[in-house]
């Protein structure tokens, strides 16, 4: 969906079964891609109506309703007359990927697609992933390394994109007090779908973050002052 991915095998897996990895993704964006007129959820945007909407494409709604419901509506695919839920989609598909890969065998792997990360095993030294948090106000700097053996993580910002993430309660007013919120979870899917919607809460997401079972959460405000959840730090050591 308009964004680079990465997908790193240290041992066990075929250029066939990668390549089947990337085709996954490529049937994903054909389907979710609010960019491409052809895709189903473009044909939604413009009155498909729901008695042929695919199983996935349902599945996909109930899973963002769910959301919704659990961040107090703060997770909304509705904005200005459109549906978009790329919000939970891209970790999503990065979790059926990593099951992909899981399937074949594969054990020590690496995905990465638009900053949002799932990782299993162990890297090409025998150790833990490492993965950085950039400084959104210097995206060539690192600010804090963390240590990944089976979780996913994800970043939600506008550093990069711009403006792509908005309170549903205040829809016409910009978020401007956080400038990043990375968020570690057991799956990509759960860290994904929560970065989202804790962002939209602005300086409270953390506070969100850190009152939600399973969660870790590392947010930068927009002084470039830093707060993280109780137990991130023990990612940060490789204390996992």
């Amino acid at each position: 969906m308009g964004m680079p991915i990465t997908v790193e095998v240290v041992t066990g897996a075929t250029d066939e079964i990668i390549e089947g990895v990337f085709k996954y993704f490529q049937k994903i964006d054909e389907q979710f891609s609010t960019y491409k007129p052809t895709s189903e959820i473009s044909k939604i945007n413009n009155g498909l109506p729901k008695s042929k909407w695919t199983k996935q494409m349902e599945l996909i709604f109930s899973l963002c309703e769910e959301t919704k419901a659990l961040s107090n509506g703060y997770f909304d695919i509705n904005h200005k007359g459109k549906i978009d839920p790329s919000g939970l989609v891209k970790g999503w598909a990065i979790y059926n990927a990593a099951q992909l890969l899981e399937g074949e065998g594969v054990k020590d792997f690496y995905i990465e697609a638009g900053g949002d990360i799932q990782v299993n095993g162990k890297n090409a030294d025998n150790k833990a992933w490492e993965v950085g948090i950039r400084n959104p106000f210097n995206i060539d700097e690192i600010i804090k390394v963390v240590h990944l053996k089976t979780e996913g993580m994800a970043t939600s910002g506008s550093y990069i994109r711009g403006q792509h993430i908005y309170n549903p309660h205040q829809p016409d007013q910009e978020i401007v007090d956080v400038a990043s919120l990375s968020i570690i979870a057991a799956n990509v899917y759960e860290a994904d779908r929560f970065a989202t919607a804790a962002f939209a809460m602005g300086k409270q997401g953390i506070i969100f973050i850190e009152q939600m079972p399973g969660l870790e959460g590392y947010m930068v405000d927009e002084d470039g002052i830093a707060t993280y959840s109780s137990g991130f730090e023990r990612y940060v050591t490789g204390n996992v």
